[in-house]
């Protein structure tokens, strides 16, 4: 936790002083060990950042009292669309993309995604919520992206691509040693990613002509939570 996020409930004093419970309360004596006058990097949901100074530590909770005078980080300008991956992995591709401050995230259905998946608790309000925490703490970030969820790959293409694609580039990632992806952009841009089996013939050719470029970091298939990361750091 580079950053322990503040919610409205957490205000004892409204703009001065916070009480944190829980998790967070844990995570501030395990892993930061901190005392009593020490100082924190705080920020508030949606919200600035800037410093806490512990006032109180106890069984119960911590308080701390608080500036905030700064803005979080900008946000990439991207929007990703991923096929929903095996929900352990969602789970961390959620929380990487955030901390690397994705914004507008579509979880979208393909042919390499088990219908199962969509059951899964992992995608709950709550769950999604929670993925998305983690990740904006560890990138010192407060802005909470957008997830949808799209089951229907064909209608999202054919109906929704073209309104995301408005003033932006788009990106369909595949292996593949023939096409190589272009370094440090500046955006707006889309990029869509498969499962780890892959798009199939009939969606990378849904996605190319919805106008969408083919992208590649190679020849070797990676695993999502793999894959992320390297294509943003590469775009970017």
């Amino acid at each position: 936790m580079n950053l322990i996020l503040l919610f409205d409930e957490d205000w004892v004093e409204a703009g001065r002083r916070v009480r944190l419970e829980g998790r967070r309360r844990r995570h501030v004596l395990e892993i930061h060990r901190a005392q009593v006058g020490d100082e924190l990097r705080v920020g508030q949901m949606n919200g600035p950042v800037g410093r806490g100074r512990i006032t109180r530590l106890d069984d119960d909770a911590v308080e701390m009292e608080v500036s905030l005078e700064a803005d979080p980080p900008p946000p990439l300008p991207l929007t990703l669309v991923l096929a929903l991956p095996r929900p352990p992995v969602l789970r961390r591709a959620l929380i990487a993309v955030t901390s690397m401050g994705v914004k507008q995230i579509v979880l979208l259905g393909a042919a390499g995604v088990e219908k199962s998946f969509w059951q899964s608790h992992a995608l709950g309000e709550e769950a999604l919520f929670e993925q998305c925490v983690l990740g904006l703490e560890q990138g010192r970030d407060t802005r909470m992206p957008e997830v949808r969820l799209c089951k229907r790959f064909k209608p999202f293409v054919e109906d929704e691509m073209e309104a995301l694609l408005v003033g932006a580039r788009g990106f369909v990632a595949q292996p593949d040693l023939a096409v190589d992806a272009p370094r440090g952009l500046t955006g707006p841009l889309l990029l869509a990613v498969g499962p780890e089996s892959g798009w199939n013939d009939y969606e990378l050719a849904a996605l190319e002509a919805a106008g969408l470029e083919r992208i590649s970091l190679g020849e070797r298939p990676l695993r999502v939570e793999t894959a992320l990361p390297a294509l943003l750091s590469r775009l970017f």
